[in-house]
């Protein structure tokens, strides 16, 4: 496994990759360490193209993530993981939508266990899942990132619209 880490304008970024593609991408939080193991190795540049596309997203060039993964988790986790993926940028969808969508509706706390282990935030974009009423609601990264994600596709959002439209 090979690992980089780097300054964002949000905090500290650590990202991992194997020969399949990206394992991790997280952000360093006080109450949760980053974790990496004594034997992964340190190579920036095998972690260039994930930190190029995260660049692009934050100064709003990009919508959507064209990178390899090797998503580790339970069937269940993978196949929420892929439905958190489908939602478009700027938008949101709830822990319901997402039972929904992976066909099993009455998985509404389930989906929400899920969606806390994603090992890679804003990639797989589980900032997205809000609560059925609209509220922003668990978040592992804490609410203020997750409303600082949102309003950040928001801007994007609204830039594009803007500049379409002239």
């Amino acid at each position: 496994m090979r690992y980089d880490e780097w300054e964002i304008a949000l905090g500290r970024v650590f990202a991992a990759v194997s020969d399949a593609g990206l394992v991790h991408f997280e952000l360093e939080q006080p109450d949760r360490p980053l974790k990496r193991s004594p034997d992964w190795r340190r190579d920036p540049g095998a972690l260039a193209e994930v930190r190029r596309q995260f660049a692009e997203y934050w100064a709003g060039e990009r919508q959507r993530f064209e990178l390899a993964l090797d998503l580790r988790g339970t069937e269940f986790q993978r196949r929420v993981w892929r439905a958190l993926a489908r939602i478009p940028f700027g938008r949101t969808a709830s822990y319901l939508d997402i039972a929904t969508a992976i066909d099993n509706p009455k998985a509404v706390r389930a989906v929400g266990a899920a969606n806390g282990k994603n090992p890679v935030w804003v990639i797989v974009p589980c900032h997205r899942v809000i609560g059925k009423s609209g509220s922003l609601v668990g978040y592992g990264g804490g609410l203020l990132l997750k409303e600082q994600l949102l309003e950040h596709e928001r801007r994007v959002g609204a830039r594009a619209a803007a500049s379409s439209s002239a």
